[in-house]
């Protein structure tokens, strides 16, 4: 261990001579209070450590001694329906130590040491087993089953092994190497969470996230392993939209960072998240989410871990092969906390005051996500789909964070304040968004949903730019100047943006969309454009057309039950040809 002296104290940055020994990225403790910290700089035997503690009251000459470790996460049973801050500090278990306020220096295992966990084992004596290989099995909650898997790097057989009730310092099971070495494993490993955790392969996006959220899953989906941004000024509907994904998300896990949030926001997701039921299981969504909450007046370096402490937890469970979406909430607020650092680093600043390396740090981060086989002998796949939220100042996202997150990111989901305000939710603008995972996934659509799913999709979205430019027209010189043709392409385009991209979170029915109920969502609506193009040609008048009683039964398709969707796509299109007809016979009359 190396030990040195404080010499400079700068808000969270604590400058030490004599730390010649120490490496980059070591956790030291800072001063008799114990204070935790991570050295970030090295120059000579002067180390930079940012301290992920308050710092009032520490002065130069107070020690401060390396531990020769990397800023490490705990991950084994018990991650499930835990709430930590940013180092991975259970904030239940400090309470019950130091009251409602998080005291410095003090020190509280990330796993529940006492708890006792009932393990089964599935290896036995004698066989061969590599890092990444499950041996066994603890039922963590009642949705969640939790992997015992052989830690990275470890390899060999399995020399004694027994299912049993244990803690999860325990030792379940002895693997001997090659070189007649034997290592211990228990139900907990740890891992460096600025490194990230092996994998064999990466597979391609060839798969969309489900999410039940119509504009996302038609317009601008998301690939499983994919990763997105969601920027969007105060007021859009960015948690409103996080909070959908975590709860319809075909993800097993969900892990949600609150990074540099407002404590009342933060306050509503730890009340919120316990009640809601997840849909899939009727349990509560608490059961498959772990939750960091590293609040706006917490340690700004804290801020800085807590995103990689969310998504090495996030990754353990990918490697188990489980389908996990990591919620960052939001990347902004982390980037001021890097702004910080380096300001009190001295360091040449970038674009308005942020790092340099601002764009490479964010790439590291969104990098971690993807589809993978994992270490193991089974091939198993999992997946890690990352969504972060992007609050730039003012809602203007030319400022750099936006700028280098769209860099990285392959779809973006822009929020605007002005749908927002309309209350359109989500407030997604389909104008600006996009999705560069579509082609990658148009064979999965085809294969999966229907044939025309790709050409439905393209129409839908050229009937939204033209009603764009008919609009303009309409401003200029009035709706008078329109043809009737175009009359009813605004009407079509009205139905889609106020039924079907229009989606409301607290109707039973309608705050989770099948995509074959989108399907046939979107032909309902273009069967009216089409047919009502071709009753133009023959004569139909244009105010029968659009003021048809089927209408109002297509606006409210969106609400007819999950079982009963093909019976009432069947009759709706039915009495559409019927009232086209009668239309189409009056004004031959």
């Amino acid at each position: 261990m190396s030990t040195g002296i404080i010499k400079k104290v700068a808000g969270p940055l604590v400058i030490a001579e004599g730390m010649r020994d120490c490496n980059m990225f070591d956790v030291v403790h800072v001063s008799d209070m114990n204070l935790i910290g991570e050295v970030i700089e090295m120059h000579g035997d002067r180390a930079s450590i940012q301290v992920y503690e308050e710092t009032s009251g520490l002065g130069p000459g107070e020690p401060v001694v390396s531990t020769g470790s990397q800023l490490s996460v705990e991950l084994g049973p018990g991650l499930i329906e835990s709430i930590y801050d940013g180092i991975q500090r259970p904030l239940d278990d400090i309470m019950k130590v130091s009251g409602n306020n998080l005291s410095r220096g003090i020190s509280v295992p990330a796993l529940k040491r006492d708890k006792v966990w009932q393990f089964i084992a599935t290896a036995k004596v004698g066989d061969r087993v590599e890092g990444g290989d499950v041996i066994g099995t603890v039922q963590e909650t009642e949705i969640v089953l939790h992997k015992i898997m052989v830690p990275a790097g470890i390899s060999g057989t399995v020399k004694e092994i027994n299912s049993g009730s244990y803690k999860v310092t325990d030792t379940v099971a002895v693997v001997e190497d090659e070189k007649g070495e034997k290592h211990e494993i228990t139900l907990m490993q740890k891992w460096p969470v600025r490194i990230g955790r092996p994998y064999k392969r990466k597979l391609s996006p060839d798969m969309p996230l489900i999410t039940g959220q119509r504009v996302i899953d038609t317009l601008f989906p998301i690939a499983k392993g994919g990763v997105a941004a969601v920027p969007g000024p105060f007021g859009s509907g960015k948690t409103v939209v996080q909070h959908q994904l975590a709860k319809w998300a075909e993800a097993d896990i969900v892990v949600y960072i609150g990074c540099g949030e407002r404590g009342n926001e933060m306050t509503d997701v730890l009340n919120e998240f316990p009640e809601l039921l997840d849909p899939k299981t009727g349990h509560s969504l608490m059961e498959r989410t772990v939750l960091i909450a590293n609040t706006s007046d917490m340690p700004v370096a804290a801020r800085e871990a807590s995103i990689y402490t969310g998504i090495t937890i996030a990754e353990y469970f990918r490697d188990m092969g489980y389908s996990v979406a990591l919620m960052a909430d939001s990347t902004s607020r982390w980037a001021e906390a890097l702004r910080e650092m380096s300001g009190r680093l001295e360091e040449m600043p970038g674009e308005e005051g942020y790092p340099a390396y601002l764009g490479s740090r964010l790439a590291q981060f969104y990098e971690r996500a993807g589809r993978v086989i994992t270490l193991g002998t089974d091939d198993q796949e999992g997946s890690l789909s990352v969504i972060g939220a992007v609050s730039p100042p003012g809602g203007d996202i030319s400022e750099p964070v936006s700028q280098a997150t769209l860099r990285i990111v392959k779809v973006f989901w822009g929020l605007d304040a002005g749908l927002a305000y309309k209350r359109h939710f989500p407030a997604v603008n389909w104008l600006t968004s996009y999705s560069l995972y579509v082609d990658t996934m148009a064979n999965w659509y085809k294969a999966n949903v229907a044939e025309d799913w790709m050409d439905l999709r393209a129409r839908v979205m050229a009937l939204l730019q033209e009603e764009s430019e008919l609009e303009e027209i309409v401003k200029l010189v009035g709706m008078d100047a329109l043809s009737d043709i175009d009359r009813v392409k605004l009407e079509a385009a009205r139905s889609i943006r106020e039924d079907f991209l229009h989606q409301n979170a607290f109707h039973e029915t309608d705050t989770y969309t099948t995509l074959n109920k989108q399907y046939h969502m979107m032909q309902l609506v273009m069967a009216f454009y089409d047919k009502s193009a071709a009753a133009l040609e023959k004569g139909a008048q244009l105010n029968a057309l659009i003021n048809m009683p089927i209408r109002e039964r297509i606006g409210r398709f969106k609400y007819v039950k999950e079982d009963e969707v093909d019976k009432a796509y069947n009759d709706i299109l039915y009495n559409l040809d019927v009232d086209i007809d009668n239309i189409i016979k009056k004004g031959d009359d």
